[in-house]
């Protein structure tokens, strides 16, 4: 079986020889880019997940103490 002399680095994605693996150092841009992909599904579901949290006990009471909180800020 043909074995690919590169492998994508665990940490960020880029395609890195496997002679030199000591050598790699993963760009922080590259990295945040290739943790967005990973979380593609969870990050497309934010709004969903927000808009339900919203709707429950726990977020309608967080919303009411946010906006007493704000309320109380702009009278003092």
């Amino acid at each position: 079986m043909f074995r690919s002399r590169f492998m994508p680095c665990r940490e960020c994605g880029a395609s890195v020889d496997r002679e030199n693996q000591s050598e790699h150092v993963c760009d922080p841009v590259r990295m945040v880019d290739f943790q967005l992909f990973a979380l593609r599904t969870d990050v497309g579901r934010l709004d969903e997940s927000l808009a339900a949290f919203l709707e429950s006990p726990t977020g309608r009471f967080e919303v009411w103490h946010a906006r007493r909180a704000v309320r109380r800020r702009r009278a003092s």
